[in-house]
């Protein structure tokens, strides 16, 4: 006899701001009904309803610090080592948010090798409604398992690339923080990480795990998940 999946029940609490927060620290709540009609921005500057983004199938959204940053763009060197295969078998999606201009996704992903979609909030509003946090405390790049340079040299990078990039536009402010986020299919949290300073992202292979997707070996955290 085949097996029957228990019934699921609606969620009860408020419906529109659910919270599930796994970690350890304080609890997470998102106000689904003011975030799903907010909009970010593709490269191409075509609107995206926040809402349509995890509507269809479970997704990873990344809230990442601004792009032309070197803790995000080494971060984001790490999520394109993911093989897409490894995201379908399980049926997630993985998007980026960046809180830059439009302008800067295609320079980003050609320098980062990142296959996966960029989509920006350059007002911040959307970050701000999630609830990622404005700091300047930076942090300690050896405790980050995805940062690979050390601070000076990192800057260094930075710079360069900004150089490469179109001058004209602000790149984002160096004070938004990030997030991690586990959404869907629709107005459901499984989990949030807020970042509380640069180099306070989530571990990529914890983010994986959660959302049941094979892990990763990434240069500094070679761990594999044996099935």
């Amino acid at each position: 006899m085949a097996d029957v999946e228990p019934e699921k029940k609606a969620p009860t609490e408020m419906d529109e701001e659910i919270s599930m927060s796994r970690g350890m620290r304080a609890e997470v709540r998102i106000n689904f009904d003011k975030c799903r009609d907010m909009f970010v921005f593709d490269q191409m500057g075509n609107k995206i309803r926040f809402g349509d983004i995890y509507k269809k199938q479970k997704t990873i959204v990344v809230f990442t610090r601004h792009l032309l940053d070197f803790v995000c763009q080494e971060y984001a060197d790490d999520l394109a080592i993911i093989p897409l295969e490894y995201l379908q078998e399980v049926d997630v999606r993985l998007v980026i948010i960046a809180p830059s201009p439009h302008n800067l996704i295609k320079g980003f992903k050609k320098v980062t090798g990142l296959n996966y979609t960029v989509y920006c909030d350059p007002n911040y509003e959307l970050f701000k409604a999630m609830g990622c946090v404005e700091s300047l405390v930076f942090g300690k790049v050896q405790e980050s398992v995805h940062v690979k340079s050390g601070i000076i040299m990192g800057i260094l990078r930075s710079t360069w690339r900004a150089m490469q990039q179109e001058s004209r536009l602000r790149n984002g402010d160096v004070k938004q923080q990030g997030g991690s986020f586990i959404l869907g299919p629709g107005d459901v949290l499984h989990h949030a990480h807020i970042d509380q300073n640069a180099t306070d992202h989530a571990k990529i292979n914890d983010l994986l795990t959660i959302a049941g997707v094979q892990n990763v070996s990434f240069p500094k955290d070679r761990r594999v998940l044996e099935l």
